[in-house]
């Protein structure tokens, strides 16, 4: 019923507490795609040994490449982006498939710590936990003991935590996304089309075409988030446990945002993707 699709490049720490929570919370029955980019922690083993079906590429690729070849492999009609280093809320698949069977959104995205409903909402969420990372990591290494204490520190009970947030929110859908899970279902894909491989911020460039989609032919609804429904975040640990940057094995086709849009990302933040 869902095709989950998640690109990686080792932290195996993550990917544990990744397959673990998906299993506990997810009510659907879903494939998971794994494309691991060469990997050397054993990930892309673990994985094998846990079900996914793993795409395995020989290097690093961007994120939207590795996206497509999800798609491609894929043979459900709910299509899942979500980054390792998410945790999903209990019984978040089947408000998906609530609200992607109503029709009227086919593209969409959830609460977490990066955007929240409003902006208020995401200042809280997001202070509170950006405080916790910055006091727990300058003691402790990113071990998977680690990232789970800093987890229940943050929300003490998620199911519990979960269910007040969408107690206060429900299927109020705001537009924007949290770049970390999207989803679409194929009539969304046919209409915006599949990721586009020249912009590493795809997700902006997503919401973007989704954006244009609606004013010229009325048949989509921009990129929302579903408030009710919250994805923790880890954010951004991955880029702070590099010792040098990433440099993708297709950079040479990646064109900067503003090459295609004629606008940055910054000022699409500041004048189309606001909260309140």
């Amino acid at each position: 019923m869902i095709s989950i699709i998640t690109a990686v490049h080792n932290q195996l720490d993550m990917n544990k507490i990744f397959v673990q929570t998906l299993r506990e919370y997810t009510c659907n029955p879903y494939e998971l795609i794994i494309i691991d980019n060469n990997s050397t922690d054993g990930s892309k083993e673990f994985f094998e040994a846990n079900g996914a079906v793993v795409i395995s590429n020989n290097s690093n690729y961007s994120y939207p490449y590795c996206q497509n070849q999800g798609i491609r492999k894929a043979t459900y009609n709910n299509l899942v982006f979500l980054n390792n280093d998410i945790i999903v809320s209990p019984g978040w698949d089947v408000h998906l498939l609530k609200v992607l069977e109503r029709g009227e959104y086919n593209v969409v995205s959830f609460a977490s710590p990066d955007r929240c409903a409003t902006l208020r909402e995401t200042k809280r969420q997001g202070r509170r936990w950006n405080w916790i990372k910055s006091i727990v990591l300058k003691v402790f290494n990113q071990s998977e003991l680690t990232l789970r204490w800093m987890f229940k520190l943050r929300y003490r009970n998620w199911e519990s935590f979960c269910r007040k947030m969408f107690k206060k929110y429900g299927y109020e859908m705001s537009e924007g996304f949290s770049g970390s899970a999207i989803a679409m279902n194929r009539a969304g894909l046919e209409k915006i089309g599949a990721w586009d491989e020249r912009l590493q911020e795809a997700d902006f460039d997503l919401y973007m075409r989704s954006k244009k989609r609606n004013r010229e032919y009325g048949d989509l609804q921009p990129l929302s988030i579903i408030s009710g429904v919250y994805i923790h975040h880890f954010g951004r640990l991955t880029l702070k446990a590099r010792k040098k940057p990433v440099v993708f094995s297709d950079i040479k086709n990646l064109i900067p945002f503003e090459s295609k849009w004629k606008v940055t990302m910054k000022y699409v933040a500041q004048n189309f993707l606001k909260q309140y």
